[in-house]
């Protein structure tokens, strides 16, 4: 299904110096071409694809009151995103490592679903050959690495006032904090964990099969049905939801799933987003540390591994033959 565009506009900031940033504002709305509709579809497949993070607005924020301005109709967009851009333009000029580029505001709708996207996009250099086989350079849009971009869900925004999730945005590469100047841009906080939230699904499922005293094949598959519930909701676009994810768990007379949740003390939504990496853990053991990187199917602990908690040490059975054979080589030389 393709993006419904409502307003669309670009304006671009220019890094002279560490704390000087050209500002280039555009005067009048892009149209629905066919390369504009192109460019949000490709920006909104590719967000949807990456991991994100969840937030809401600060009680004092700027951004926010102006938003409000905008959907109140005391503002037009085109003024809206012009003077965001300038307020970006503050916040940026604080962070050197930042370099500005192309900004991009958006309204739109998807799946019946009303959006605010502000994304800074990258330019690159590559080559171009013309019909007369002449080489010249280009610039485009690095749409696949962006990694300043933040959406607001305007429907939620207006409707659930005491949502934590309505805004969503990248965090950035590790050990860059490319998202903080865009979320004091914002105004805007962290709300919903959404790893955190996985990660006490995956510790909540492990503690009902011991309560329910699963043998080991049971548990193995309860936490296969589990993840594979988990994944289908993640190719569907669609959140867990710990009602539907009960049912892929066995029951007793007397509990199930959500009874068990109910009665600890697991801070679970009813609903929440897919984290790959935090539900990894329901098919993989693994970690690193020390020079050492280990990763292992869970099936197989108990039994080609084996853990000692006594010694703190796995004895495996079996070892792979890629590995052997460096093994080999390694022993034989020495």
């Amino acid at each position: 299904m393709s993006v419904q565009i409502e307003k669309i506009i670009l304006h671009k900031l220019i890094r002279k110096s560490d704390t000087e940033i050209e500002l280039q504002l555009r005067e009048s709305m892009l149209g629905n071409e066919q390369a504009v509709v192109n460019l949000i579809e490709d920006i909104n497949r590719i967000y949807n694809n990456k991991s994100k993070a969840y937030g809401l607005f600060n009680s004092d924020s700027l951004f926010e009151q102006s938003l409000k301005e905008l959907r109140l109709g005391n503002q037009d967009f085109l003024h809206f995103s012009q003077e965001s851009t300038k307020q970006l333009r503050n916040e940026l000029a604080k962070y050197p490592f930042a370099e500005g580029g192309t900004v991009v505001f958006c309204q739109y709708r998807y799946l019946a679903v009303e959006y605010l996207i502000i994304a800074v996009l990258n330019s690159c250099l590559s080559m171009l050959v013309n019909e007369d086989l002449d080489i010249s350079e280009t610039q485009y849009l690095d749409i696949d690495h962006a990694d300043i971009i933040a959406r607001i869900d305007i429907t939620e925004w207006e409707t659930q006032a005491d949502s934590k999730r309505y805004l969503t945005f990248l965090k950035g590469r590790v050990g860059r904090k490319v998202s903080d100047f865009f979320m004091d841009y914002l105004g805007a906080s962290e709300g919903l964990d959404a790893k955190a939230q996985n990660k006490t699904l995956v510790k909540a499922v492990d503690d009902y099969c011991q309560e329910m005293q699963f043998d080991k094949q049971d548990k193995t598959s309860a936490r296969e049905n589990v993840y594979n519930y988990c994944q289908a909701q993640l190719q569907a676009g669609e959140e867990i939801e710990l009602k539907n994810l009960a049912n892929e768990l066995p029951a007793s007379v007397d509990n199930n799933f959500i009874e068990f949740i109910k009665n600890s003390e697991y801070d679970l939504e009813e609903t929440f987003p897919v984290d790959r990496s935090a539900l990894r853990q329901l098919k993989k053991f693994s970690g690193s540390g020390g020079g050492l990187t280990l990763s292992f199917d869970s099936n197989l602990l108990g039994e080609r591994i084996k853990w000692d908690p006594q010694t703190d040490s796995l004895v495996i059975k079996g070892v792979p033959p890629n590995l052997r054979d460096q093994l080999q080589r390694n022993s034989g030389s020495n």
